[in-house]
């Protein structure tokens, strides 16, 4: 169960990230969960939206540089040692984090983690096997 990450390229320079919002915003997308990440010349903004397909036609007809990933979006209690539990699973297999971004579900004993990894098919398949449930798209758009 895999969920799709819009990452968009955004300038390093003052009102870039607002531009980009502001086109969304203008749409009526609704992200439900969202990283920013820098480098020197540039950023990543990288997020979970309500709708994929009309959020990537909306950043291309407003010439953002975008791509689409697949992650994975774990539930995990919100609770000490919740996300450890999970990172456990990886650990003990070799599968390494790339990146994860987290947020609050609608019911407030839920998080979400969104994680990428070096290997997501190895990941998703030992992470179910060891019963840890995974969010498809439909759930995190439904939130």
């Amino acid at each position: 169960m895999s969920v799709k990450q819009i990452s968009v390229f955004l300038e390093n320079k003052a009102g870039a990230l607002s531009d980009m919002t502001q086109v969304l915003a203008d749409n009526d997308i609704d992200m439900r969960a969202f990283s920013l990440a820098e480098a020197s010349d540039f950023g990543i903004a990288r997020m979970i939206v309500d709708d994929v397909y009309k959020t990537t036609t909306v950043l291309k007809d407003a010439g953002f540089v975008h791509s689409v990933s697949t992650v994975l979006a774990v539930p995990v209690p919100d609770k000490p040692g919740g996300l450890n539990g999970v990172l456990a699973v990886l650990k003990t297999l070799g599968i390494n984090v790339e990146y994860m971004y987290a947020f609050l579900g609608a019911k407030k004993e839920t998080a979400y983690m969104i994680m990428k990894s070096d290997d997501a098919q190895k990941a998703e398949v030992a992470l179910t096997a060891h019963g840890v449930r995974l969010a498809d798209q439909e759930e995190l758009s439904g939130l």
